[in-house]
């Protein structure tokens, strides 16, 4: 199977990146999360400068032999040897921090929790909402696919403390009660 990249259906045929062929064009720092390149692939490329550039989802992506690569994806075949499955959470939340520290292997499900408010939130706490019939604030929170009722309150700081300790309890480390 291979990796969650974005790579051109013409390019797919060719063999999976490997740890000792990123090594080798690459170096990677996990204090910055730099990655600068070891090897003069192209004309636009000197050896030292950082690869890659920031992407419009604010994720920084890596050209390599016709392929590009999420730098996470890289950071992680760079410490590990093995592509993370089935996806890197960034603990703070940054996509473009690709500090070894902040990354860690996560389910999709793990990703979304450690998600902000959405911006059309009205209530101005995650997993909140109102009820217009009843005038009175639900909490709610979705794990693995499922939504899980907290329950009915009468204030929106209410709700949201049921959700915070829902949270901590069937979230874990990847809770994000902001």
């Amino acid at each position: 199977m291979r990796p969650f990249f974005f790579c051109e259906t013409a390019v797919q045929s060719r063999s999976e990146l490997t740890q000792e062929r990123l090594r080798e064009i690459l170096h990677y720092d996990p204090d910055t999360g730099e990655f600068r390149w070891r090897q003069r692939l192209s004309y636009g490329v000197q050896v030292g400068d950082i690869a890659g550039s920031l992407a419009q989802t604010r994720c920084w992506c890596i050209q390599i032999d016709g392929c590009t690569y999420r730098a996470h994806q890289l950071a992680w075949l760079y410490m590990t040897g093995a592509w993370c499955r089935p996806t890197i959470d960034h603990r703070d939340r940054n996509p473009a921090n690709n500090r070894w520290s902040n990354l860690r292997q996560a389910t999709p499900s793990n990703n979304n929790a450690n998600r902000g408010c959405h911006r059309n939130n009205t209530s101005g706490f995650k997993g909140v909402h109102l009820d217009r019939e009843t005038g009175r604030w639900v909490a709610r929170l979705r794990k693995d696919g499922r939504s899980h009722y907290l329950g009915r309150f009468p204030t929106p700081e209410a709700a949201h403390a049921a959700y915070v300790a829902a949270a901590k309890r069937m979230l874990g480390e990847f809770a994000r009660v902001e």
